[in-house]
């Protein structure tokens, strides 16, 4: 978990960006041009960087580049370890979702074609839609000063991961403490069976929910819980 000082100097920085090793911290030519044209951070200002794999580093900004003003630190671990399934949504909203998760600190979010769902990624295009969730998460990491990344997995059969996850259902109980992993099902709701292979289910509102708000809400109760 991070510390309140730590947590103090990445909210206080100019900026926050994503690098590959925060030991030798070299920003790509996407990242430069986003921090000093886009941002308009100037020489001299505070910048902190993350590998997203719970390192980070305090850097200043010189000459276009950054550099270390601090020695890298680690955290062991995540501040909330959980998960968050969803069926792929039309449009867009696949990465308004992983944006959201990705900002509120989930630590899994997986991508369900459930026995309901209207889209389905082929192999060919899936490739290509998780590498696009990949760079909108790190977008997200960026913009909330966090230092951890979601592991983004799928798209997987819902029926193949159920057994270990909540399925959301407007019937179900109330999320508790012990619970750490939820999959939120297609507009079409789950099948029968799907709700039968789940390991329980659980209520995230009085009212049925879109695939979207679910999933953040979900993301919300898991990463809120002391």
């Amino acid at each position: 978990m991070i510390d309140p000082a730590a947590r103090a100097t990445l909210r206080a920085a100019a900026a926050h960006v994503v690098v590959d090793d925060v030991e030798q911290p070299v920003l790509d030519d996407a990242t430069a041009h986003h921090l000093f044209r886009v941002l308009r951070v100037r020489d001299g200002d505070a910048v902190t960087v993350t590998d997203g794999r719970g390192r980070w580093r305090l850097c200043h900004a010189t000459g276009g580049d950054v550099l270390p003003a601090t020695d890298a630190a680690a955290v062991a671990d995540r501040d909330a370890a959980c998960t968050v399934a969803f069926a792929i949504p039309k449009s867009d909203r696949p990465e308004w979702i992983v944006q959201k998760l990705t900002e509120l600190g989930v630590a899994r979010i997986v991508l369900l074609h459930a026995e309901r769902s209207v889209v389905r990624w082929e192999p060919d295009r899936a490739d290509r839609h998780v590498a696009r969730l990949r760079r909108v998460a790190i977008e997200a990491l960026a913009q909330s000063r966090g230092i951890w990344l979601p592991d983004i997995v799928g798209p997987v059969p819902a029926a193949d991961v159920l057994s270990g996850m909540l399925a959301a259902e407007p019937d179900g109980r109330a999320l508790t403490r012990r619970d750490s992993a939820i999959a939120v099902g297609p507009e079409g709701g789950w099948s029968q069976n799907e709700l039968d292979l789940a390991a329980d289910r659980v209520s995230l509102a009085a009212t049925v929910l879109r695939v979207e708000t679910a999933a953040v809400v979900a993301g919300a109760l898991l990463t809120s819980r002391d």
